[in-house]
């Protein structure tokens, strides 16, 4: 959740981290800090000063509070938090430094069994200053290089190899200011390389525009980068590591904002083009042929499988839905979608000729990494949909297909959303043609639809304006409900957790069916209902449901793909999208969705690329 980003080498430190935690705010903004070594090359302990500034609330609060403060030095740590043990305050924020005030450090991640360590060495005389579960890693690896009398590095390990959890860190040592030291176990860390300069950072955005050189740690792999150019990797076990060296293929635009006033707009307003990129290479459309290599080399297991198990968080899990609707329709495979937060923990049947399918943009998803290790355990073939290069879940997963959305800095998913569909439409396609279980036609007009794709959400995204002026009606509604049915009924999930996760205003998404079970309860003039009635196969059923909202006198907001008779009855306002296949139309119908999330919480003044108490990557259980 947090971010981290670590500097050592020839230019001035500052700027750098700065900067880079402004890239890295959407993982956590509850607080910031900075930690420098202004260090004159000498080993000479009173020449080297250690200054750590830390403030509550965003980077720009701490860009501020540094503007009077010392600033120099060539070495530094940096950290934006995401509250999890203590309030987000001063005192809490990162870094953190022992007693002596000698050594700092940057942490993401949970240290499960912090309670009992702290008890110790509160016991053995360790103050401490903060409420966080990370000021106890510090005493602690300040305590076994004193008791040890060893090198900064070797404390590190030491102290680790009593850590349960998770973690990402980076130190510094006021008495070794030429070097940083840093550990992963289940938190994302990576290593930029550039002429003897080196990044540490939670993901690549704080050092893309320096170098595309970099190094992916691996859990419980410690990293020492010295000022020489020297970069050892070992693990805790002291097991020295060859550095695997990767060349990056992003680019800093896709960082930046453009003409948009937010990250949000601009990723909705980038799905035609992030569509197509996550088809190109897998799509031919001149002989409508898909070929994805993680499937073509594991023919036998995708032939073979008896059950798919589906596994994502959040709105990954929504897209899982969808997959599993497409898989079984197409593969004729029985597919179960789980929340990988509960399945790690429910002692699920795993078998040999299971295929687990792991969704998750970042690939950092805590609970889903955890669930795959059981899963792989248990004999089943991985197989992981991610978005970003080198993530943990690309790494650990037998194979998978990237989506290339390019970077999503927003909190809320959206264009990682339609990428995570594609992947697993063009998937279900695909197995289904292996296992013969599609037929000519079907493939035929759902191939030559996806390939219609990026047009017609372009096309869609024209409604817009209209989006806005509908949310301007509701903007102050304390109360949401979604329906949706068959491939929309995941759509009708993901659009009230678009709602709730940027707007603050409280929504429901139901299968429309299930309805009459509960929640019509709710329903009068002042809760609004928001119906997916697109022209399929149960549109009969969908304009029934909608008829019961009317009934009592609810609001209705319909999305269709066509204005018939019976929706400019019942509907008070009507959002009409291009049409499609009835297994694509989640594509579309999730466009006004996530236009009128933006828009009210535009309207109630809320910041939508930074949604309150949320994060982008979520790295901790």
């Amino acid at each position: 959740m947090c971010g981290i980003v670590a500097y050592l080498g020839k230019n001035e430190a500052y700027p750098i981290l700065i900067n880079g935690l402004k890239r890295l705010e959407y993982r956590g903004y509850d607080s910031a800090g900075i930690a420098l070594l202004n260090s004159t090359g000498s080993v000479q302990v009173n020449q080297n000063e250690l200054n750590v500034y830390k403030k509550a609330g965003k980077v720009a609060n701490l860009e501020s509070f540094t503007e009077s403060k010392d600033r120099r030095g060539n070495i530094g740590i940096g950290h934006s938090r995401w509250a999890t043990h203590g309030e987000a305050n001063d005192k809490n924020a990162h870094p953190h430094c022992n007693d002596d005030s000698d050594i700092a450090l940057v942490h993401n991640g949970i240290i499960e069994n912090y309670a009992i360590l702290k008890e110790e060495l509160m016991r053995r005389g360790h103050t401490f200053l903060s409420d966080t579960d990370t000021e106890v890693l510090i005493h602690l690896i300040d305590e076994v290089k004193t008791e040890n009398n060893c090198s900064l590095e070797k404390a590190v390990q030491l102290a680790l190899r009593q850590v349960e959890g998770a973690y990402a860190i980076v130190v510094l040592s006021k008495n070794d200011p030429e070097k940083l030291v840093a550990a992963r176990k289940s938190s994302p860390l990576v290593i930029g390389l550039d002429q003897g300069e080196f990044y540490l950072a939670s993901d690549v955005s704080p050092f893309i525009q320096h170098t595309q050189s970099v190094i992916y740690l691996d859990d419980e792999e410690i990293a020492v980068v010295k000022s020489n150019g020297d970069c050892n990797i070992r693990t805790l076990e002291d097991e020295e590591v060859t550095p695997f060296i990767q060349e990056l293929e992003q680019n800093l635009e896709d960082l930046n904002k453009g003409d948009y006033e937010d990250y949000m707009m601009k990723e909705i307003f980038e799905q035609p083009d992030s569509v197509l990129n996550s088809m190109r290479g897998r799509l031919d459309p001149k002989t409508q042929k898909i070929v994805m290599a993680g499937v073509a080399e594991n023919e036998r297991w995708f032939k073979n499988a008896n059950r798919i198990i589906i596994l994502a968080c959040g709105t990954s899990w929504h897209a899982g839905l969808v997959g599993e609707f497409l898989l079984e329709e197409f593969g004729r495979i029985p597919t179960e979608v789980e929340y990988a937060s509960e399945f790690r923990y429910r002692n699920p049947i795993i078998t040999e000729n299971d295929i687990v399918i792991a969704v998750s943009q970042s690939g950092e998803t805590a609970d889903t990494l955890a669930a795959i290790e059981m899963a792989k355990k248990k004999g089943a073939f991985v197989f992981g949909i991610c978005n970003v290069a080198g993530s943990s879940i690309s790494r650990l997963s037998d194979a998978g297909a990237y989506t290339h959305a390019g970077s999503e800095i927003g909190v809320a998913s959206t264009k990682a959303f339609t990428a995570q569909l594609t992947v697993l439409t063009l998937l279900a396609l695909e197995v289904g043609k292996l296992r013969g279980t599609i037929e000519a036609w079907t493939y035929k007009s759902v191939v030559d639809q996806m390939i219609q794709l990026p047009k017609l959400i372009k096309q869609t995204l024209t409604i817009d304006s209209e989006v806005e002026e509908i949310a301007r009606e509701y903007n102050s509604a304390n109360n949401f409900l979604y329906l949706g049915r068959g491939y929309n009924y995941p759509m009708a999930l993901e659009g009230a957790l678009k709602l709730k996760e940027i707007s603050y205003i409280h929504a429901e998404g139901y299968a429309a069916a299930e309805m009459k079970h509960g929640p019509i309860a709710l329903i009068d003039e002042s809760m609004p209902t928001v119906v997916i009635a697109t022209k399929d196969s149960i549109y009969g059923k969908v304009i029934s449901n909608m008829q019961e909202v009317k009934a009592r006198k609810g609001k209705i907001i319909a999305i269709v793909n066509e204005r018939t008779e019976e929706i400019e009855k019942l509907a008070d306002h009507i959002i009409c999208i291009p049409e499609t296949t009835e297994q694509l139309t989640p594509f579309l119908t999730s466009i006004p969705l996530q236009l009128l999330s933006y828009y009210i919480a535009k309207q109630r003044g809320c910041n939508v690329d930074q949604p309150r108490n949320l994060a982008k990557s979520v790295t901790v259980e």
